[in-house]
């Protein structure tokens, strides 16, 4: 189905067409004054300057013309030249009717379907995944559920953190905790044990303790240099080591992603990109654009339009060891190899700018990708604590991400129970469904680039701006869909008889440009302001209409066809932002 701005668009391009204008100037828009019409066209505005007339008059021309279209119940010129426009009942319930019968509700097919690489996640092995990690996974999610739905084929990659000094800590950590392992024995013969030789629990203590220790003894440090050395080398029993390091974490990462309904389709790491790193360092110095700068490699990104200065991208330390961006370039070249992505989105934390600005410059250089190419750096905000600061736990730590869902789902099922009407089972079960939309609301419903203050008790309130209010909306529906019976796929929704009625069909209409603009634009926080709206106007035609008491059989079914379409719109909408509603609360 066409999205009704473009329907409307086309019944104005006819009217233009028909005065004598050109049909550029006719552009629907949603109305800024809704007390006053649904619709605007200020396009007679802009063609006053080039027919040398006023404004008013070209309106008026163009509304005599669109006098007589079935889309509009009303079309006005007003001073000093706008176009405003009421959409025909008739009309609208007949677009919601297609809506209802539609594939994905009337959403279309992207003209051209593209590949497109989604880089979210980002976590480390061998580190639990805490509050840091929550903006870049359920962010990345929702672009990637997004792209996916309008019809790309979009593949997202966690891209963990599973090389560099880190390993080697590990490693010689676990040397000074248990020296008798096979792995620190160098006459030994046989092989390895298939068993790791630590827990999670162990894996995610030894690596601080290594870190901490790394600070104040130099020796331990240069142990660990070596030992990463020897690991990135290809040495046996640090390659074993590795194996059982990322065997173990990814089972927790999994896990505790699954939690966050959070799901990638690669787990490649920056161990993935070593085999490219070679190559890549040496295209860069065959092509000239490689330098030697005080015993390091880099490469000068700067432009002539930039309006600040930017420092040249170093790809190899002057001790030969390679850094992130070289990490990162290599990645891109795997892909491009891989899967020829028509599009890359990188969904990181803001602070990164400057780094993905110097490693998409270099590809492009470079040749990696085409200079066209759309790289799309998705930088987010800060989680805040309501002291304006960074989140942290009560006692100044930085809190697991398992610890904040468990306080949510916690909360929430303490409201929950406030009200008892179901088991206590049930009321657990609720909380996690519910407990998931007030953390993922709460977060997307910000824009990504913003910081944001987290503050549970708003978040988890059946009121407002919510996850929860958006679950309460949805079930609502549930309930009196459920008291009626088998409404039957065939109900048709009829002209709206009150204003409460044609605002919730308006508000439905918008579905289709939302869902595009919010992909196009990588911003799910449009999708929550779109969904709030949703609700806010189905609740005030609840409010205003007696649906299960209406006499009229035919009218009856109408409005319940019409909250079911409402209800649909929403489950798919919040599908797209990573959560789903339960069957009550």
């Amino acid at each position: 189905m066409k999205k009704i701005l473009d329907l409307i668009g086309k019944e104005l391009k006819t009217a233009f067409e028909a005065a004598g204008y050109d049909t550029s100037y006719a552009k629907a828009v949603l109305s800024n004054r809704p007390d006053l019409c649904e619709y605007q066209c200020n396009g007679a505005m802009a063609a006053a300057k080039a027919y040398h007339k006023k404004p008013i008059d070209i309106a008026q021309d163009v509304v005599a013309k669109a006098a007589d279209s079935p889309v509009f119940s009303e079309i006005t010129a007003v001073m000093p030249g706008f176009i405003n426009m009421k959409l025909d009942g008739q009309w609208l319930a007949s677009y919601m009717n297609g809506m209802a019968s539609a594939e994905k509700l009337g959403l279309e097919e992207p003209e051209k379907k593209e590949t497109v690489i989604v880089d979210y996640g980002g976590a480390n092995v061998a580190k639990p995944l805490h509050v840091g990690h929550l903006r870049a996974a359920i962010i990345g999610e929702s672009v990637k559920r997004m792209g996916r739905f309008l019809g790309h084929h979009v593949i997202g990659d966690v891209h963990l953190g599973d090389w560099g000094l880190q390993m080697g800590l590990i490693i010689e950590e676990l040397r000074d905790r248990q020296p008798e392992l096979p792995y620190f024995d160098e006459g030994f013969q046989g092989e390895y044990p298939s068993e790791p030789p630590f827990t999670i629990s162990e894996l995610e203590d030894i690596y601080p303790c290594a870190s901490a220790k790394s600070k104040v003894d130099e020796a331990f440090r240069e142990r660990a240099q070596t030992a990463t050395l020897k690991l990135q080398n290809g040495y046996a029993p640090y390659r074993a080591i590795w194996n059982h390091i990322m065997n173990v974490s990814l089972a927790d990462l999994k896990k505790n992603y699954a939690n966050l309904n959070v799901h990638f389709d690669l787990w490649k790491g920056e161990s993935d990109a070593q085999p490219y790193i070679p190559g890549l360092i040496q295209d860069l110095i065959d092509k000239g654009l490689a330098y030697e700068s005080q015993g390091a490699l880099v490469v000068d990104i700067a432009e002539e339009t930039d309006t600040k200065e930017l420092p040249p991208c170093i790809v190899r330390k002057s001790d030969g060891a390679a850094l992130y961006a070289t990490s990162d370039l290599a990645t891109i070249v795997e892909r491009e190899q891989d899967f020829k992505p028509d599009k890359y989105i990188y969904v990181v934390d803001k602070r990164q700018e400057l780094h993905f600005t110097q490693v998409f410059r270099v590809a492009k250089k470079a040749g990696i990708v085409d200079k066209d190419r759309d790289m799309i750096f998705l930088g987010f905000g800060t989680m805040n604590g309501k002291d304006g600061k960074p989140f942290k736990t009560r006692e100044g730590g930085v809190m697991r991400l398992e610890t904040l869902i468990r306080e949510i789902d916690d909360a929430v099922f303490d409201r929950i129970m406030e009200n008892r009407t179901v088991s206590e089972e049930e009321a657990r079960e609720t909380a996690k469904i519910v407990g998931l939309s007030a953390l993922k609301y709460g977060d997307l419903s910000n824009q990504a680039s913003k910081d944001y203050v987290f503050d549970i008790d708003r978040f988890i309130s059946f009121e407002g701006n919510t996850g929860p209010y958006i679950l309460y909306t949805i079930v609502r529906i549930k309930s009196i869909l459920a008291k009626y019976g088998d409404l039957g796929a065939d109900a048709q929704i009829l002209p709206a008889v009150t204003e409460a009625e044609k605002a919730l069909q308006l508000e439905i209409a918008k579905y289709n440009e939302v869902l595009e603009t919010s992909y196009a634009e990588t911003a799910p926080h449009k999708i929550c302001q779109y969904i709030y709206d949703l609700s806010n106007a189905c609740n005030r035609f609840y409010h205003d209409t007696k649906i299960l008491a209406e006499e009229n059989e035919e009218q009856k079914k109408s409005w319940l066809a019409l909250i079911r379409l409402a209800k649909d719109v929403l489950e798919t909408c919040i599908d797209l932002l990573g959560f789903e509603a339960p069957e009550r609360m």
